[in-house]
């Protein structure tokens, strides 16, 4: 806890493995691996400590930074997936005590990694035993519909104006930071909270004071919020999920911001799955897709996830959205892996991605880890896993995220053939990698491509490696680079870009 100003600092690696604890693995199947989960379980849930154990060595060893749980407030439906609330200062008691809970933040402390908790003060649920009408009257929520009222998700909206409420709100988000000691929030549906219309027809809303469509209350609701957050738990992160282009998300609330930490990319994760999802032969007609989160990169903190959001309710899992024969779609979602690690932001992937479930997200069974039995599967968990430990050892990958000082466009015209370059930069900007990819299933041999400097070029990582289930085209151990001028760069490298695939090149000096 003491290190976490620096290890979840803005210029921090940080790669993330969200998580329902219900459905990550059951004890049915755990059981068969480890003996220490009994055959006979009351629950089909591993308890927290269980999970401590189980869940806590796995996200070490594949090289996460952090575990994001979905929300573990008790709520008594496990259809809502934990999003609709009813004790906000309490651990589902699904997988144990609240003495068990804070053995599993221990844990995973203790095994390096952060644990961070979905929050909602965004809504509550309308079950008697919840917060409706808690005194007989619209105690916490407005009484009008219009303001009181979520129709899409059938739950009530807080009155944040409400001094008794915000203290509520604000005390709940703080208790899981001082008696479970989480290391940071990640607030639902941050947007649903900022816009009176939000979801609404005309006629279904009030204007505020102004008349305009901003929540006053729920505006000054968050800043404090954020504010308190930072005051007293010091690196502790806040992250908003907000999907519109609400200014200022993740900026201080001196200059105007709401405070957060850092806000989720809903845009580059629409965009890039998008594009990823048209056959390659459509692709160069969708290349804006994969560059237009570049215009926008550097106006927040972002955190680019494919999250649980894009993997269920009939959207497919990740594997099954790739276009091609089974081959093309592994080598697609490696792509698809690899350009999220190398694009400037944080990173978050949703549970089951890292190995290719082939199904989509069902919430009341158990991921389907018998599919590591299968070498397809292995190989795209060892490449995730791979870049992990590539984000962690490269600061041109993490030390200037949110400024453009941090990323070059050396290539982004080719949409003929589906092709981008760009360099990500450390603080030091002689330390640089340098990113080819190829999105088609053509390999490209000879394809020259502008560096910034002569000397010799390492492949790092190539996401074609037959390690990861590729092709093997990769670039020879040392790449001579000649001093011819290139896509505006001094020199140029003639290098084979394998199908379906992304390579990451460094420099090789002789002090290294």
């Amino acid at each position: 806890m003491s290190e976490r100003p620096r290890r979840q600092s803005l210029s921090a690696p940080l790669s993330i493995y969200e998580v329902h604890l219900g459905s990550w693995r059951h004890a049915a199947e755990a059981a068969r691996t480890d003996p220490g989960v009994g055959a006979n379980h009351e629950s089909p849930h591993l308890t927290y400590r269980e999970l401590a154990e189980q869940l806590g060595d796995y996200a070490a060893r594949m090289g996460y930074t952090h575990v994001e749980l979905m929300p573990v407030m008790e709520h008594p439906l496990d259809e809502s997936w934990g999003y609709q609330v009813t004790g906000y200062f309490a651990p589902t008691s699904r997988f144990g005590k609240p003495e068990d809970f804070k053995y599993f933040v221990d844990r995973l402390h203790q095994k390096g990694l952060g644990v961070i908790v979905d929050w909602v003060p965004a809504h509550f649920p309308t079950d008697a035993h919840g917060l409706a009408e808690f005194d007989g009257t619209h105690l916490y929520d407005h009484a009008d519909p219009r303001r009181g009222e979520h129709k899409d998700w059938g739950t009530r909206i807080f009155n944040y104006g409400r001094t008794e409420v915000r203290s509520f709100l604000w005390n709940s988000g703080l208790f899981w930071l001082e008696e479970y000691h989480v290391d940071g929030l990640r607030v639902d549906a941050v947007a649903s909270m900022l816009y009176l219309d939000y979801s609404r027809q005309p006629g279904e809303w009030i204007p505020n004071l102004y008349g305009g469509n901003e929540d006053l209350d729920a505006i000054s609701f968050l800043k404090r919020f954020n504010e308190l957050v930072h005051e007293r738990y010091p690196g502790v992160v806040t992250i908003a999920e907000e999907s519109t282009a609400w200014t200022g998300v993740s900026r201080p609330t001196y200059v105007g911001g709401l405070g957060f930490s850092f806000k989720w990319n809903m845009g580059w994760m629409h965009d890039t799955l998008l594009y990823f999802s048209k056959d390659a032969i459509h692709r160069k007609y969708h290349h804006n897709n994969l560059t237009f989160s570049l215009l926008y990169a550097f106006t927040e903190n972002f955190v680019l996830v494919l999250s649980h959001d894009e993997v269920v309710h009939g959207k497919r899992a990740l594997l099954a959205k790739m276009p091609g024969d089974t081959w093309q779609q592994f080598a697609n979602l490696r792509a698809l892996y690899a350009f999220q690690t190398t694009h400037p932001g944080k990173k978050l992937l949703f549970m089951g991605g890292e190995f290719g479930q082939w199904i989509e997200w069902n919430p009341k069974r158990s991921l389907d880890w018998n599919l590591l039995d299968y070498e397809p599967h292995r190989q795209l968990q060892r490449l995730v896993a791979d870049l992990n430990r590539l984000v962690r050892a490269e600061p041109a990958l993490f030390e200037v995220d949110f400024d453009w000082t941090g990323f070059e466009w050396v290539n982004f015209h080719d949409a003929d053939h589906s092709i981008i370059a760009y360099l990500r930069r450390a603080r030091d900007r002689a330390d640089y990698l340098v990113i080819v990819a190829n999105f088609t299933p053509e390999p490209r041999l000879g394809y020259r491509v502008g560096v910034p400097e002569t000397g010799w070029y390492a492949e790092v990582l190539n996401t074609d490696g037959a390690d990861y289930g590729g092709s093997g085209i990769v670039n020879a151990p040392a790449r001579q680079v000649v001093a011819e001028p290139w896509q505006n760069q001094p020199c140029s490298v003639a290098l084979d870009l394998p199908p379906l695939a992304l390579v990451v090149l460094k420099p090789r000096r002789a002090e290294s």
